[in-house]
């Protein structure tokens, strides 16, 4: 299978403008790797929430910010430019967004569920219900 950045399969588009798409394995699998890319538009962002495995995220188009904590302070997001590599590691606490149209792939290892910090937060794409 092979894939360009304009063409890639999205599955789910949520309500927020953002995309997701799985490109390969399975995203509940507890052993098994998967791939998958997602599309944050301009302006939006992802309150603080974690995840249950490890992500390795490369940026492919624009600009992710990535800070950590509780609390979501844009002031205290790093910048990922296209051609980055990030690993979020598992668990962490963290917030993103970008300013610009952005395009991540990431990489997983086993089972990914998504936890907000706010319960109450819509979910972005991808994050099972």
């Amino acid at each position: 299978m092979q894939w360009h950045i304009d063409t890639i399969p999205w599955q789910e588009i949520g309500s927020d403008g953002t995309k997701y798409a799985l490109l390969d394995g399975a995203r509940d699998g507890s052993t098994v790797s998967f791939s998958y890319a997602f599309a944050i538009p301009a302006g939006f962002w992802d309150p603080s929430h974690w995840h249950t495995q490890t992500a390795h995220v490369f940026v492919m188009k624009g600009t992710l910010y990535l800070g950590y904590g509780n609390q979501m302070d844009q002031r205290q997001a790093t910048a990922y430019p296209a051609g980055s590599y990030v690993i979020v590691p598992a668990n962490a606490v963290h917030f993103d967004g970008s300013d610009e149209d952005t395009i991540i792939l990431g990489v997983v290892n086993g089972a990914w569920r998504t936890h907000y910090v706010d319960s109450q937060h819509v979910p972005s794409a991808g994050t099972p219900e």
